[in-house]
């Protein structure tokens, strides 16, 4: 990532606690705007880059991969001269950041997983992949992912202001390639084991990363793993509970060494 990435990443806050948060698929940067308002801009430095074809990125061509993803993240902590920093995931960004941690653990001071994917990836069944393969082109399927992901239970107003910003934040192209790269992409052997402390949180109405896909998976590699349920979320913490988020997040991370 070239500093004129840098440049463009959103930022929040000047604290001495470096964190790089990395969005989920239907996201971009400023997906992290309702959290905003409620982090300790002097405890922390925040970076909300953007993927390859998504934001600021849109355009811009890649693998779009979670191996990219995390050597753009790199690039952009050292355009920032951040030699150690913490990680925010949310969803897809949950692999992004172990991704991270994989190539390069002795940066990596502390991680935070919003609804995050596991480093073993997500399984399907036959009909569920061909709804999520459908998303690229059918911003109709889009939105059911967001509602069943959300427990079926939140406005339609919200759920419409999700797939405007999916789809106008995101490249077709590249938001179809990162399906494959967060939901098959299986490297769990390489950060088993590994002693950096993380949060994996749960929303309560979220069946696909509840907390029962985060005890098995963060819950089993990370010695120093916790798993916390927020109450009132789904998929979309950020979104649903900011408040309460950014609370979790920051507790977790003013923790860290």
């Amino acid at each position: 990532m070239a500093a004129g990435h840098a440049e463009g990443c959103r930022r929040v806050g000047e604290g001495d606690h470096p964190v790089i948060a990395l969005h989920g698929w239907f996201g971009s940067g400023e997906a992290w705007a309702p959290l905003w308002p409620h982090l300790d801009r002097r405890a922390f430095s925040y970076a909300f880059p953007d993927y390859r074809g998504y934001g600021r990125r849109k355009g811009e061509t890649g693998a779009f991969t979670v191996a990219e993803a995390a050597a753009d993240v790199l690039d952009l902590a050292d355009a920032l001269g951040w030699d150690r920093f913490s990680l925010v995931g949310h969803s897809m960004g949950g692999s992004v950041m172990q991704r991270v941690l994989a190539d390069a653990p002795d940066r990596v001071r502390a991680m935070v997983g919003a609804a995050p994917v596991p480093a073993s990836g997500v399984p399907f069944d036959a009909e569920t992949r061909a709804v999520f393969e459908g998303a690229a082109d059918d911003p109709a399927l889009r939105r059911a992912i967001v509602d069943m992901t959300t427990g079926k239970r939140l406005t339609g107003v919200w759920l419409d202001a999700v797939v405007e910003h999916s789809l106008a934040a995101s490249d077709r192209d590249a938001f179809a390639a990162y399906l494959t790269a967060w939901a098959d992409t299986d490297f769990h052997k390489e950060i088993e084991g590994s002693p950096v402390p993380v949060l994996a949180i749960a929303g309560e109405h979220d069946p696909a990363l509840g907390a029962d896909a985060l005890r098995p998976t963060f819950g089993a590699w990370y010695p120093a793993a916790r798993i916390e349920v927020l109450s009132g979320a789904g998929h979309y913490p950020a979104d649903e509970v900011p408040v309460a988020l950014a609370t979790l997040v920051e507790r977790h991370l003013a923790g860290a060494e």
